[in-house]
Formats: structure tokens, C-alpha cells, sequence
């Protein structure tokens, strides 16, 4: 009688423990998904019917859609280690003369010209850093004085009414399947920056910029090429989010934009980038612009005057910092022959 060789059962045991370590690191870090529950639920307490009101959640997207492209375009030029104060003028440009050039008879022709002005501010910025050297913040310094005093220019202080207003008015109400047009958009160039970022050559690169520059380029990276590109794509995005603003309000106003890219890079950093390069993910930028954007639309349900939420951001920035602080000290302690990563 022949015996049967018995297989010993497998055990996923260490399988299990090292996806469970996975999932509790993760969840450690994740500073700024707590931030946002504990708004929800200060939302749900204070104002839950009229927060979680059809009308004020559509009203939330709409805002986050916005500023969640301009927070995409600050998100890979801080990747590279650089940053981009000229985004929240740059998009009034962009609103402004969309609405008042060719693209006012049309909503089309207004996404090119606003592509366009987005695109050819991002090359500018682009150029001066990657091939002329020069500091990210006073290149973008003096793009944010240069293109707000040609939107006050262009406009006199006065909104612009494109010809085709109400069909901007429609587009940007219109919603898909009950979500706004415009918030899908957003989400959708969500996607398309994960995608690039982590399925393609370029976000390596990208990533590999901001960590080293100096190891990138001996590695054989073009350097220069990969950081006008960043700028270039940041600019297409700001565009974009000209437009938006277009869609949104059917008019280009002197004051759209205007102090964006502090809440922009404020939402990269609670999102979990380190502003010195090399570390963020999409995930946290677009849970910095949610959270932005329920604290801007909380405050106002509570009718807190303008001034105190401007107070209320700074703290949530300065939160931000010191909690990714602590995570970056106890990653060192933990093992300090590897860099640390926010």
C-alpha cells in the first residue's frame, strides 16, 4: 500500500502580517484623512442638514473643482523640488482673457485660449528655471506681479461678460448623473496626473528631480527637458482652471485667482508633499483640496467673517507642517540611514 505523500498547509500567516504593517503604516501617515473626517463630522453636528444639503454639496464640488486643478499644478512643480506662486494669477489671466478675446463667442475656442495663455505662462516660467537657472519662487514671484497687473489691465477693474455667456452658465451648471461637469473634469485630471506620475517614464523622472538632481542628471536624466515640461503641464492646468472659473461664473474678473496659490501649495503640503521635493501623491493632494474646501464653505454656513477664515487657514497650515515634521523625525529615529519622506 502506497502512502500518500501529505503536503504540509500553507499558511498566509506572514502574508497577512506584512499586509496588516502595510495597511497600519499607511493609515499612520495619514494626517490629513483625519483632518477631514473630524471636519465632516464638526459639519454634521453644527449645520448636517444644510451641509449635506443637494444644494450645498453641489455647490462644494463646483469650488473644489477649481482650485483641485490648480492644486494638480502645484502638486508636480513641487514634486521637482520647485514652486509656483503665479498659479492663482495666472488662472485671472487665463478667465479673463478667455472672456474677453476670441474665446467669448465660444465655450471651445474659450478652453483654447485659456489652454494657451495657461501654456505659454508655464513655458515662460519653464524656460527661466530649467535653462536659465533661476530660483522657481522669483521666477514665479515675478510672474504673479506681471500677470495680475495685465488682468487689472486688460479688464480695468471691471468683470468681462463673454458673448457667449449663457452657454457658459449651462456648461457650468450641467451636471452627469447628478454630479457637476465640472467637478468630473477635475477628477478626471486627477487621473490622468496618477497615471503619468506613476505608469510612465516621465513621473520617474519627476520624482527622481525633486529626491536628487544632481543623481538624476548622472543617471543619464534630461534634466532641463523634464523640468520645462513640469512647468509647461502645470501651466496647461492652470488653463484649464481659467476656464473653469469661466464655466462657473460666466465672467473673467479682475480678482480670479486671486491669493489661490496660497491655498494651493497650503493643500499640497497638508496632502502630504514635502515642499523640498521628491515626496507626494495625488491621493493627498486631492484630500488637501477637500479639505480646503469644506473649512471655506463650513465657515461660511457658520457665518465666521471673511477675515477669521483667512486665521483659520493659517492654523490648519502650520497643523499640517508640524504633523508632517513629527512623521519625518520618527521616521529618522526609526531608521536613520534612509531618508526620510513626509
Amino acid at each position: 500500500m502506497t502512502a500518500t505523500p501529505t503536503v504540509p498547509p500553507v499558511h498566509h500567516h506572514e502574508e497577512d502580517t506584512s499586509r496588516g504593517t502595510a495597511i497600519s503604516t499607511w493609515l499612520k501617515g495619514q494626517y490629513a484623512l483625519y483632518i477631514l473626517l473630524a471636519l465632516l463630522i464638526v459639519a454634521t453636528i453644527t449645520r448636517g442638514s444644510i451641509f449635506w444639503g443637494r444644494t450645498n454639496l453641489t455647490n462644494l464640488l463646483l469650488q473644489m473643482s477649481i482650485i483641485g486643478v490648480v492644486v494638480l499644478a502645484q502638486l508636480i512643480v513641487v514634486l521637482t523640488g520647485g514652486i509656483d506662486i503665479s498659479v492663482g494669477s495666472a488662472l485671472g489671466l487665463a478667465a479673463v482673457v478667455a472672456a474677453g478675446l476670441f474665446g467669448g463667442p465660444s465655450v471651445l475656442l474659450g478652453l483654447v485660449v485659456a489652454l494657451g495663455i495657461g501654456g505659454l505662462i508655464g513655458a515662460v516660467n519653464g524656460w527661466l528655471v530649467a535653462f536659465r537657472g533661476l530660483e522657481p519662487f522669483i521666477v514665479t514671484l515675478g510672474m504673479l506681479a506681471l500677470a495680475r497687473g495685465l488682468v487689472y489691465a486688460y479688464g480695468n477693474g471691471i468683470p468681462i461678460n463673454p458673448e457667449a455667456a449663457d452657454s457658459y452658465a449651462s456648461f457650468g451648471q450641467s451636471t452627469l448623473l447628478g454630479i457637476p461637469v465640472l467637478a468630473l473634469i477635475w477628477l478626471a485630471m486627477a487621473g490622468l496626473i496618477a497615471f503619468l506620475l506613476y505608469r510612465t517614464v516621465w513621473g520617474r523622472r519627476v520624482y527622481a528631480i525633486g529626491s536628487n538632481v544632481e543623481a538624476a542628471r548622472s543617471s543619464g536624466i534630461p534634466v532641463k527637458a523634464t523640468l520645462w515640461s513640469v512647468y509647461i503641464l502645470a501651466g496647461l492646468l492652470v488653463g484649464l482652471g481659467g476656464w473653469l472659473f469661466l464655466a462657473r461664473f460666466a465672467s473673467g474678473t479682475s480678482t480670479a485667482g486671486n491669493l489661490l496659490e496660497l491655498e494651493a501649495i497650503a493643500a499640497v503640503v497638508i496632502g502630504g508633499a514635502r515642499l523640498s521635493g521628491g515626496y507626494g501623491k495625488v491621493f493627498g493632494a486631492v484630500v488637501g483640496t477637500i479639505i480646503f474646501a469644506v473649512i471655506a464653505n463650513l465657515l461660511s454656513l457658520l457665518n465666521v467673517s471673511t477675515f477669521l477664515q483667512d486665521a483659520f487657514r493659517g492654523a490648519l497650515i502650520l497643523v499640517a507642517v508640524t504633523l508632517a515634521t513629527v512623521q519625518i523625525v520618527r521616521k529618522r529615529k526609526t531608521n536613520p540611514t534612509q531618508p526620510a519622506t513626509a
